[in-house]
């Protein structure tokens, strides 16, 4: 048994089952701002295990709530008894037939598979919600989702042909068009077995009047049930009633939908008005031109796009401080921009641009699709948060709606950024409540909200569904009459109340089970300062608020996010599921340990194969930056206390390279006898597979003072292998033209310098590298300096959350480098995990120090640096054919813009990898990680490299990717400074 739940485990097949406070904490919450840690939580395989655990349910009167993607913003996947997940096995494509545009799936289906599928056959799947990349269409089919194109293609329920459901006593019903759910007659054909749902009709029958009036008044009105399908002049549809029904009053075991043909070709119109309510104004303008979706978009949420990615990620946009986004259609390209021209001229404004589809329509759909992560911080840098996130009214009366909103957020003086459907009269939001401090002020606002979408003839949820966040709501909005119509229909299909309790009849209240106020404080102690957060550790963890983008396997699009979880698909390796857990660390409740919860079993089991990658930091829109997250919990956890064998070993790597580099082939030669290797790395608490790198023979500062260089930073001398001729003595360009034709100019000595550093990796083991900058940054004009002794970032340190350490060395770095920052001296780093350290880990270990804000914004990508250097062309790459594997904290911090606008200025032909090598430093060396970091580099690194063509050149400049691909396919990887270096070298050769 289950303690507390009846839950027999012999009845349901042990694997399935999982009761642990870890597992239980990574499903206490979804999207929303609910906390209910359910009593256990299953993986059902198949149908028939669902059918089973529903038996069990109903046997011990145990609460039901079903799950998908566990993205539900509304608290409508969270429920204090079984929360089963059909996410993780039941995600099959059962079947598709292009001629009749259907397809069968079950309900763990995510939507972009079936998007992908049906693309083949020109079909789509019409709703798209912006969650696509993980939701499931069982979820989808629970809160009648929409998406952007609903205006073209409309609901999730518009687009049901028929479900396969198990409803509350236990009855498994096949249910469609023309009927009540009935077993035989004219309405819908029988299904052996099935029993039909009496007293439907009846209730039909005698709510006419109700069903009539009050339901189904504009295509967004989602709040409630959407009983109006079964009027018969609506074709009597218990399937289409079904949907958005929220897992209150059946459990969905598979789906038949409809599909639609794709559009040939499209394109896109941005419009610029004054503001949000103006933009809105716009909208009817628009519907004579058909559009396929009508999206709104604040200034403010592109402006924290700037801020979180750069200005690089934003493409031009029309004057305004409120945007439609609009996309339209035509049989072919050059259709699709007439056909926005036209929109454009009809739309009420002067600030326009129509573009075609390509990169920049794909940024800012990026833009829009983030909106609830991005939305997550207000202007003012405040959390923001859902709960008043979904509103509709009908599109004729957006605009003055929003005014009478922002009255209503300025007289509770609150704040948020509204963007969302305004196509269809959806306005998304999220608003900066403080639910920590003052969680009474969420009730009073909501009910004034709720009033006013209801005076405008709206519906207080356009997409998500009511759940806990607006299911008492619902009296505001409906008559008594109505409510009785809907807790009527629960009752034919659930009278028991154990198909999600709580949920829309007899709703908890709205200000109960808020997982914030439950939290403690975690306010910093001596590790990373958590500068946006306060000061507070508990603060940032709750930075996540479960969208689950860290579920969703976007390689395609660039995404990095979330290599465990891919590897593994198990919630607690995904950045989500670490930070539900982290968060009940907070709360103290399920989650308990020494240093505040940090040293709990639970909490070391979901971050030990966490890759400490950096991705989330990037591509998660709420700001998640689980490496960081993980090396403070590892500092609080063995702060002053005996650690782990491998962070003495690996995170003291900087101290045993330069031990070792006093004598690098006595020590390569004792690591490559394998016995002896194998039997160092177990007792270094690595694994016994993977290999040793060598320790370069001649480190990088021996060859520097050996070529010209000095500890004091004289000019360089090419050196090595890469002859200057052409050059002068201190590595300066005479006056003439290259042997590519690129012109060069001579500029005077010393007119400009750069600092390169040297980390440990390129010092110890990669000093080819270091030597190859040089030689390309002498091309490039500049005098070279190389700061005395070693500069160690304490990327080791702060991986194995040795704090302490870290700091200690980076006070060493920036008495080193400050004075050439204040100088105005760029200062370049070549390994991407070390300088992403200084771009950013060191402002928040050093906090408050201006010297260590002011190396942080002196220090530059290689790439970064020749990109800005006046007069330098790269050498030719054409013909070379390069494949790119970008470093993850490159991905993070610094980005691979300026790398990959290089190589194309070059000539090179670049594929661009996506996600992580699987090494990930210490990780993948590190024992009980071995298998994961195989699985995760056979997903990208090694199919590409594998399936790359003769000649092509592995582009590698992290010294992790670089031994994980020799480790994995045997190939060696290049830095961008070597393949450079290599091309000037070879221009420079005697022909």
């Amino acid at each position: 048994m289950v303690a507390g739940t009846g839950v027999d485990h012999d009845r349901v097949v042990r694997p399935m089952v999982d009761a642990s406070a870890r597992r239980r904490a990574e499903y206490s919450s979804d999207a929303s701002n609910y906390r209910v840690p359910p009593a256990v939580v299953v993986f059902p395989r198949e149908v028939g295990d669902i059918l089973a655990i529903a038996a069990v349910c109903r046997s011990t009167a145990t609460p039901l709530t079903t799950r998908g993607a566990g993205t539900s913003i509304a608290g409508n996947a969270v429920g204090p008894g079984v929360v089963m997940d059909l996410s993780r096995h039941l995600h099959r494509i059962i079947s598709l037939d292009p001629a009749a545009r259907t397809a069968s799936v079950q309900p763990g289906v995510i939507l972009d598979s079936l998007q992908e599928a049906a693309g083949r056959h020109g079909l789509r799947f019409g709703p798209d919600p912006s969650t696509h990349a993980r939701c499931t269409i069982g979820g989808m089919i629970g809160n009648n989702a929409c998406g952007a194109r609903a205006i073209a293609y409309g609901r999730t329920a518009d687009n049901i042909v028929d479900l396969d459901v198990l409803d509350g006593t236990g009855r498994r019903l096949r249910v469609g068009p023309g009927g009540s759910g009935r077993s035989g007659g004219s309405g819908y054909p029988a299904v052996p077995g099935y029993p039909a749902v009496p007293g439907l009709d009846d209730l039909v029958r005698a709510n006419l009047a109700v069903l009539r009036t009050e339901l189904g008044r504009f295509p967004r009105q989602v709040s409630g049930y959407s009983l109006e399908h079964l009027l018969p002049e609506r074709g009597g549809d218990l399937a289409k009633a079904l949907v958005g029904s929220e897992g209150t009053c059946v459990v969905v075991l598979g789906a038949t939908v409809r599909l639609v043909p794709r559009p040939a070709a499209t394109a896109m119109v941005v419009l610029g008005y004054p503001d949000m309510p103006a933009a809105a104004d716009a909208v009817p303008l628009l519907f004579p031109h058909a559009p396929l979706a009508v999206e709104g978009m604040d200034a403010r949420l592109v402006d924290i796009v700037r801020r979180h990615r750069g200005p690089r990620a934003v493409p031009e946009l029309p004057a305004g401080t409120g945007w439609l986004f609009v996309e339209v259609g035509g049989a072919s390209p050059a259709e699709a921009l007439a056909a926005g021209w036209a929109l454009a001229t009809a739309a009420g404004t002067r600030a326009t641009r129509v573009l075609p589809t390509g990169p920049q329509t794909r940024a800012l759909w990026r833009i829009r699709e983030d909106g609830a992560g991005l939305a997550g911080r207000s202007a003012a840098g405040e959390p923001a948060w859902p709960g008043w996130e979904d509103a509709a009214v009908p599109p004729q009366r957006l605009g003055a709606y929003l005014r009478d909103f922002e009255d209503l957020l300025r007289a509770h003086r609150i704040d948020g950024v509204p963007y969302g459907h305004f196509g269809d009269g959806c306005v998304h939001i999220r608003i900066d409540l403080p639910l920590a401090e003052a969680p009474g002020r969420l009730r009073p606002f909501l009910t004034e909200a709720a009033d006013l979408v209801a005076s405008y003839g709206g519906s207080i949820s356009g997409e998500h569904g009511d759940g806990r966040a607006r299911g008492e709501l619902l009296a505001r909005m409906y008559s008594p009459a109505a409510l009785g119509v809907f807790a009527g229909f629960k009752a034919l299909f659930d009278p028991d109340d154990l198909l999600n309790p709580g949920v829309l009849v007899r709703p908890r209240p709205i200000d109960a089970d808020l997982r914030l106020p439950a939290a403690r404080p975690l306010p910093t102690i001596g590790g990373f300062a958590f500068t946006a957060d306060a000061g507070e550790f508990g603060r940032a963890v709750h930075r996540c608020v479960g969208l689950g983008t860290c579920r969703a396997d976007t390689p395609a699009a660039g995404g990095f996010m979330c290599p465990s979880y891919l590897a593994t698909r198990d919630e607690k390796d995904s950045t989500r599921g670490r930070a539900r857990v982290l968060q009940e660390m907070a709360n103290g409740s399920l989650v308990r340990g020494g240093a505040g919860g940090a040293r709990a079993p639970e909490v070391a089991e979901v971050l030990d194969l966490c890759l400490s990658c950096k991705a989330c930091a990037r591509d998660c829109a709420a700001g998640v930056d689980m490496a960081t997250y993980k090396s403070e919990v590892l500092f609080r956890a063995y702060r002053h206390r005996l650690r782990p064998v491998s962070h003495y070993v690996l995170g003291w790597l900087p101290r045993w390279a330069r031990v070792a580099g006093r004598a690098p082939r006595l020590v390569n030669a004792v690591l490559a006898g394998p016995a002896v290797r194998r039997l160092l790395l177990r007792m270094g608490g690595m694994d016994a597979r993977r290999e040793v790198p060598a320790f370069a023979r001649q480190p990088f500062s021996r060859w520097w003072r050996e070529h010209g260089g000095s500890d004091l930073g004289s000019g360089s001398d090419l050196g090595n292998g890469y002859p200057a001729d052409g050059y002068l003595a201190d590595g300066r360009p005479a006056d003439g033209q290259a042997a590519d034709g690129r012109a060069i100019h001579r500029r005077e000595a010393h007119s400009r310098e750069v600092v390169l550093w040297i980390d440990t990796f390129t010092e110890a083991f990669s000093p080819e590298v270091g030597r190859a900058a040089v030689a390309v940054l002498a091309d490039a004009g500049y005098r070279v300096i190389v700061p005395p002794g070693p500069a160690c970032c304490g990327l080791t340190w702060i991986t194995t959350g040795q704090l302490d350490g870290a700091r200690h060395r980076l006070r060493a770095t920036v008495d080193c480098l400050a004075p050439y920052a204040r100088a105005g001296t760029p200062i370049v780093g070549l390994e991407p995990s070390c300088t992403a350290v200084l771009r950013g880990d060191l402002v928040e270990l050093l906090a408050g120090d201006p010297a260590a804000a002011l190396v942080a914004g002196a220090v530059r990508t290689l790439a970064e640096l020749l990109a800005d250097t006046i007069g330098w062309t790269p050498p030719r790459l054409d013909g070379v054919r390069v494949l790119a594997q970008p470093h993850c904290h490159q991905h993070a911090v610094m980005g691979f813009a300026a790398d990959r606008g290089l190589l194309a200025a070059a000539g090179a032909d670049v594929d661009v990898l996506a996600g992580c090598c699987g090494l990930a430093g210490n990780f993948g060396m590190e024992a009980g990680h071995y298998d994961v970091s195989m699985a995760i580099a056979a997903r990208t690194l090694g199919p590409a490299i594998a399936s790359a063509p003769a000649g092509t050149v592995l582009l590698a400049d992290g010294f992790s990717c670089r031994t994980q691909a020799e480790h994995v396919a045997a190939r060696r990887g290049r830095h961008l400074a070597e393949l450079l270096a290599e091309r000037l070298a070879g221009l420079r050769s005697p022909q």
